[in-house]
């Protein structure tokens, strides 16, 4: 009806327009070793958080990828969602937007924060709009990935944490992590590993 012709055209022309804005992006990036678009304001400052965003040429590889996907997306689905369309293409929205940022954060906090941003639409969009076992696959889905991403926060808290004692500034600024990596000593593979274990 009326509605699900609206959530499809707002949602075709959300990603038409963050697709348009990824391709200015890529014309406007220059080819250099520092980050650029960068967004940077304080914000959970107690704990050595901040929101920092900015990309480099891998990152914006991956998100004009994103964002056309996004746009396939949409129109492949534009005739084949019948079932509640308008919560299908809020959760492919929450979900881009999750994948965006998961590429542009600048700094580890606001990173797990968009990476459980984009869990919880996946599981959503495989549970209510899935093919056969979608509940099974699902759960399954939700179990792995939560697993994995409280490895990733332990690895995540644990690296700040020893760095911070190393420097005397608990940041979780990947500039600054990067920069004092070696500060890490012998804890740097079993944090790799975590790592690997979460996005694996």
């Amino acid at each position: 009806g009326f509605q699900k012709e609206n959530a499809r055209l707002i949602a075709l022309i959300a990603s038409l327009v963050s697709f348009v804005l990824s391709i200015g992006m890529a014309i406007d990036f220059d080819k250099n070793d520092t980050f650029q678009f960068e967004e940077h304001h304080s914000w959970l400052s107690g704990v050595g958080a901040s929101y920092h965003l900015g990309i480099d040429g891998i990152a914006l590889l991956l998100i004009v990828l994103t964002t056309l996907i996004m746009v396939i997306s949409i129109i492949w689905s534009w005739g084949t969602i019948d079932s509640k369309p308008r919560e299908y293409y809020i959760a492919l929205l929450i979900l881009e937007a999750g994948m965006l940022g998961v590429f542009m954060s600048l700094d580890l906090f606001v990173f797990y924060i968009f990476w459980e941003v984009m869990l919880i639409p996946m599981a959503l969009l495989i549970g209510v709009w899935g093919s056969s076992n979608r509940v099974y696959a699902a759960i399954k889905f939700f179990i792995y990935t939560m697993a994995g991403s409280l490895l990733m926060l332990v690895a995540i808290v644990v690296m700040a944490w020893r760095v911070g004692n190393a420097t005397g500034t608990l940041s979780f600024a990947y500039e600054h992590l990067l920069a004092n990596a070696g500060t890490v000593g012998p804890a740097a593979p079993w944090l790799f590993a975590a790592f690997a274990l979460a996005f694996a």
